[in-house]
């Protein structure tokens, strides 16, 4: 019966019943009403009969039938009755904050229908504004929480009981046995109402299986108390059951901050007595979007967003004067850069568009919304200016016939405001000036202008800036694509998401067995940041969300539960605390140089890079010892290693970048055995396990071996089972099963044939490796073959004979303009990205959450999973100048010219997201410390001729170019 009456109520959303709130609450509810309000129906008799019946009768089953047949008689015309209804029905929501489903715009796919959302009154309102099989996600959202709002009014001021219930309704998936025990215990006594409301919605979930909490048992410390656990899971007993088990089986009292209590309990709270565990930690209504509210330049605008976004819904009014005040204000770019970063990341390629093709086959350009429900929406938007007006927040905008006047740069921008090309500076979705200005003074109809209002300050609202990195130039999209008939050589398997609506997607880069089914992609479960938020984040992630006022953060575990948990409090940081520097004042993580180092001003303190610059006014003499090495370093390569695992070209530079006598030894580390003299107990055994610190190793040593017990079992160790290869290239599951057996680590990884008699190489962080696959394991690109024997070139101003000696490889056939990463000899075709980063933050970070120190590696595997084209992969390294370098290097040796500028504009990418501190990367740890960064591409020939017009001049140029580039000119 209660499964049915469900139904009804879904069947009644999505016919777009404007009597939704009264069939919901007379299902739930089926004590009679005031029907009073019947007489608004007094001119249709019909309709005020079953307008009486509904409301008076006592039978479930018959208010069912009358509710079903009531459209029949009651028109959707007929507001008034279906209003007063509404507000009539036992537990409507009379709250004065405005209407509940408020919270739920912003999973809207469409612009029209997210604006139509925020200035609804009813999920009626909703249903005639949007498509709906395009924003399911938003009518399920809205649905179930117009149930939530009824059934938790009954709860009244009871703040406990009220947060159990809203619990119910926040999540999409189904409702745990402990939340609804929790809403049993909290209301029962206070509104049996409530949870009778709260049964009937959750019986139409199927119950969760407490074997579904098995993976909790991996979080006992106590190896036999995880066998005991599981065992005990799988015996199908009750939760009491189970949980009076557990406590006799791991001789463990159920407290809170036990790993293996705190996951149990909080995914299974049962009826043990003593046991509370609070409510899962609550990131509002979009975290991801709370930390763009600190981004806001005007109070009005961050208080505004923080409304929006935090665990308030908001009302009609508050999204109306954000639309006004803020959504549309260049002034606010860093915000609404930040929202849509959230709300629609950019994404390199696009195709299979049905209407706007001319944005079809652009596989290295970057697009915040291609997929078929834009494409629909531009063909809408044409539509609807065909009838003479485009109707923005502020103004309307009248028009000629765009049939008639240049319509394919109609449909060019129309597709440019849906598809949203992503761009270098403010990755926004307006028209350049000059375009918007040519257009509205050929086609505007100037005789009904708003009063005092040209084209051109009409387009000075719409778009201040012809810089193309700010804007979209329309030139680019009244033409096909120049690859439409080049080979697919760049494949994007995440574009479009393959993956369910709780899963990430991620590219494949494991080499795949023969015969076995292989995807190039991967889902991985994860974590939303909010009630109603899309924006999701790894399970297993350590991640930063706000917390409280503007500029204060917790640090969460996304759980196996899919919520997050396990949530620390860091400190605050003051994001109004300007900089002065030069006597100019600088506002917070505002990126600027000084001479030729990078700098942020980061609450209030200037971070900068250590380059050695060039000052134009020293002497020749002077000029020509500049070596551009730290300190002006001599350019000799006696290596030394650091406390903090990283190989310095001379105790020189060590000394420079501020390590003491005592803080280095002579020779690279590779040199060195951390395992000799033994620094484990007996009974332990001694694991290399070379690594290069972020963190202070004054505060978090910087170990390069970890101690295991010698009769432990690998396979126990979970960190441990990625495989390696050996010095006589034997694989081995883990590292742990390698040295019980004896052998010498070569490289973690598979083995690889090539690499069985490879020669040592150098790699770009001046480091010997005893092979190519040795290199490439530790995220290290490969500078040149044989062991390191010179400092490399860091100064583009150098005037000496660095890298004299060495060979580098032959260059690549494309035709590449090459660039040379900090401190490395031989040039590459790839991006490269020079990052500053906040240390006090990771320590910070490793202090609050008890790891270990904070790695390049951690950083570097972090930023690996944002890169979505499989031909290019990620490699760095720690340069001498405390700088984090990046590489997004084509995988082929061979790479063709379209791989290389792909590399590059996913490069771009993430220099992109560092410096606009998106929710992307800010929300992970430990990538929110990455403060600031500047990327250099090399340019290849075809990005060189994509710049010029298709002609003769085109043709002629490129041939130039080509032959140049053969004689290498």
């Amino acid at each position: 019966m209660v499964i049915a009456s469900v139904r009804v109520m879904t069947a009644a959303a999505t016919s777009g019943l404007p009597g939704l709130s009264l069939l919901l609450v007379a299902v739930l509810f089926p004590e009679a009403a005031d029907a009073s309000c019947c007489y608004q129906a007094k001119d249709n008799l019909m309709c005020r009969d079953v307008c009486e019946q509904i409301l008076t009768s006592k039978s479930e089953s018959r208010q069912k039938h009358l509710l079903q047949r009531a459209p029949d008689y009651c028109p959707s015309s007929m507001t008034e009755i279906w209003n007063c209804m509404n507000s009539s029905l036992p537990g409507a929501s009379k709250k004065s904050d405005g209407w509940v489903g408020l919270g739920c715009c912003e999973l809207a796919i469409a612009t029209e229908c997210r604006r139509a959302c925020k200035q609804a009154s009813s999920t009626n309102d909703i249903l005639k504004a949007c498509r709906k099989q395009y924003e399911n996600a938003l009518i399920s959202c809205v649905n179930r929480n117009e149930m939530g709002s009824v059934c938790c009014s009954y709860a009244g001021r009871h703040t406990n009981c009220r947060e159990y219930c809203q619990a119910i309704f926040r999540t999409d998936s189904s409702p745990g046995p402990s939340q609804i025990k929790s809403v049993e215990d909290y209301c029962a006594s206070i509104s049996p109402q409530l949870v009778q409301c709260v049964n009937n919605y959750t019986q139409s979930y199927p119950m969760r299986n407490p074997i579904d909490s098995l993976y909790c048992c991996d979080r006992a410390e106590d190896h036999s108390c995880q066998t005991t656990c599981k065992r005990i899971i799988m015996s199908n007993k009750t939760e009491h059951e189970i949980v009076e088990s557990l406590i006799e089986g791991c001789k463990t009292m159920p407290l809170p901050q036990d790993p293996l209590w705190q996951c149990f309990l909080q995914r299974s709270r049962s009826a043990h007595p003593g046991v509370t565990i609070a409510p899962p930690p609550s990131t509002g209504l979009d975290g991801a979007k709370l930390h763009c509210c600190s981004k806001a330049n005007s109070s009005v605008c961050r208080e505004l967003c923080t409304k929006l976004y935090s665990t308030s819904w908001g009302n009609t009014q508050s999204w109306q004067e954000f639309d006004f005040a803020c959504e549309y204000n260049p002034f606010e770019a860093p915000m609404l850069t930040c929202l849509a970063d959230v709300r629609e990341p950019c994404q390199l390629g696009c195709r299979n568009l049905t209407y706007c093709t001319n944005f079809n086959n652009r596989p290295t350009e970057l697009f915040r919304s291609c997929n078929a429900q834009s494409d629909q929406g531009a063909m809408n938007d044409m539509k609807l200016w065909e009838k003479g007006s485009i109707k923005m927040p502020f103004m309307n905008i009248p028009v000629l016939d765009i049939r008639k006047c240049h319509p394919e740069m109609w449909k060019a921008i129309a597709c440019s405001l849906q598809i949203k090309p992503c761009h270098s500076k403010s990755r926004g979705s307006i028209i350049c000036k000059t375009d918007c200005v040519e257009i509205l003074r050929k086609c505007g109809d100037h005789s009904t202008f708003p009063e005092s209002h040209t084209a051109e300050s009409i387009c000075e609202l719409l778009s201040s800036t012809d810089d193309t990195g700010d804007c979209i130039p329309l030139d680019t999209y009244l033409r096909s694509s120049p690859l439409d008939n080049a080979a697919e050589e760049v494949t994007h398997p995440c574009n479009p998401n393959p993956c369910p609506t709780n899963e990430l997607c991620e590219v494949n880069r494991k080499d795949c067995l023969p015969g076995d089914p292989c995807l190039p992609y991967s889902c991985t479960p994860g974590c939303k940041l909010g009630e109603a938020s899309e924006f999701l984040v790894r399970q297993g992630d350590l991640i930063q969300v706000p917390s409280g006022e503007v500029g204060c953060y917790k640090i969460c575990t996304c759980g196996q539960s899919a919520t997050l948990e396990n949530c620390l409090e860091i400190q605050c940081v003051d994001l109004q605390k300007s900089c002065v520097v030069g006597g100019q004042s600088r506002n917070h993580r505002t990126s600027f140089k000084v001479d030729c180092n990078i700098c942020s001003c980061v609450a209030g303190t200037v971070h900068c890079s250590k380059r050695q610059c060039v000052n134009e006014l020293i002497s020749d003499d002077d000029r020509n010892m500049f070596t551009g090495l730290p300190c002006n370093c001599a350019e000799k390569f006696v290596p030394v290693c650091g406390q903090n695992g990283r190989t310095y070209p001379s105790a020189c530079i060590a000394r420079c970048v501020g390590l003491l006598d005592n803080q280095f030894e002579f020779g690279p580390c590779s040199s060195k055995d951390p395992c000799n003299p033994n620094p484990c107990q007996r009974n332990q055994r001694c694991i290399p396990r070379r690594q290069v610190c972020l963190t202070s190793f004054e505060k978090f040593e910087c170990l390069q071996y970890e101690c295991i017990p010698r009769q432990v079992k690998c396979e126990h160790l979970r960190e441990q089972r990625e495989p390696v290869c050996d010095s006589d290239n034997m694989e081995h599951p883990s590292i742990c099963t390698l040295y019980q057996r004896g052998k010498q680590l070569s490289y973690k990884g598979t083995c690889q044939p090539f690499c069985k008699f490879a020669e040592p190489v150098c790699g770009q962080n001046g480091e010997t490796y005893s092979s190519v696959c040795s290199a490439y394991s530790n995220r290290v690109a490969v500078d040149y073959y044989g062991q390191c024997q010179d400092v490399g070139i860091f100064s583009d101003h150098s005037f000496s004979t660095e890298c004299s000696s060495i060979q580098c490889p032959p260059k690549p056939k494309v035709g590449c303009t090459p660039v040379t990463p900090p401190g490395a000899c031989c040039p590459l075709c790839a991006g490269v990205i020079r990052i500053l980063y906040d240390k006090e933050k990771l320590d910070a970070f490793a202090k609050v959450t008890k790891k270990m120190p904070i790695t390049i590696i951690d950083i570097l595997q972090k930023i690996r999973l944002h890169i979505s084209v499989p031909q290019c992969d990620v490699f760095g390294y720690l340069s001498v100048e405390s700088e984090i370098i990046v590489l997004v290097v084509p995988v082929d040796n061979h790479p063709k010219s379209i791989q290389i500028d792909a590399c590059n504009k996913e490069a771009e990418k993430i220099n992109s997201l560092i410096h606009f501190d998106s929710p992307t990367l800010a929300s992970q740890v430990p990538l929110s410390a990455l403060i600031t960064s500047e990327v250099i591409v090399s340019s290849t020939l075809k990005s060189n001729c994509d710049k010029i017009n298709f002609n003769i001049s085109y043709l002629y140029v490129c041939l130039l170019i080509t032959l140049c580039l053969s004689f290498n000119i």
